[in-house]
């Protein structure tokens, strides 16, 4: 089973997929994937509200009060809000997130886009993201979007993850290595 694949199984794919048929009945794919990821932040970003989707204490109708307030102030598309509703009463919101990147997978796979994770020790530059998705790009022969991430632990270089390959280029790693080598040398 590939990677892209393993995003679209279990609970989170099975939802995923059929919010990704609705929306793209109803012409939504792209507004709904905004919503998604407009969710995923605010939930990463707020402790109570993640304490909220994550903990099973909360009564599905708490929940479900809480995140509609949410939605209606956030101007989210009825389609979402409705998703999120038959999310919460399946008592399935733990899954939320993951539904979100499956849903995510599903279109860019539609669209022939491929996602790269980016590890940097520092954060990327706007031209060094640039330079970096275009030499993706061509590698890859087709459109690569990027997930970058910071990590000060690696020191320095970058790690690229697509699909099932892995570039690991961090100093740490190259350093590792070497303590490694000097274990077996001496």
């Amino acid at each position: 089973m590939s990677a892209d694949e393993l995003h679209t199984s279990g609970v989170a794919g099975r939802y995923a997929t059929a919010l990704y048929e609705l929306a793209d009945q109803a012409g939504k794919l792209d507004t709904v994937a905004s919503d998604l990821e407009n969710l995923s932040d605010l939930i990463n970003g707020s402790d109570d509200l993640k304490r909220l989707v994550e903990s099973p204490v909360f009564s599905a109708e708490d929940q479900g009060r809480a995140m509609g307030a949410i939605m209606d102030r956030g101007g989210f598309q009825k389609l979402t809000q409705n998703f999120v509703g038959v999310v919460i009463r399946n008592r399935r919101i733990s899954a939320l997130q993951d539904m979100g990147r499956a849903y995510t997978q599903m279109l860019a796979t539609a669209r022939g886009e491929i996602t790269a994770q980016v590890t940097s020790a520092h954060v990327l530059g706007d031209p060094q993201v640039a330079a970096l998705k275009e030499a993706l790009n061509a590698a890859m022969g087709r459109d690569v979007q990027l997930e970058t991430s910071v990590d000060k632990g690696l020191l320095g270089g970058l790690i690229v993850k697509v699909g099932s390959r892995m570039i690991d280029s961090s100093l740490r790693t190259k350093l590792n290595n070497l303590k490694f080598a000097m274990k077996e040398a001496g």
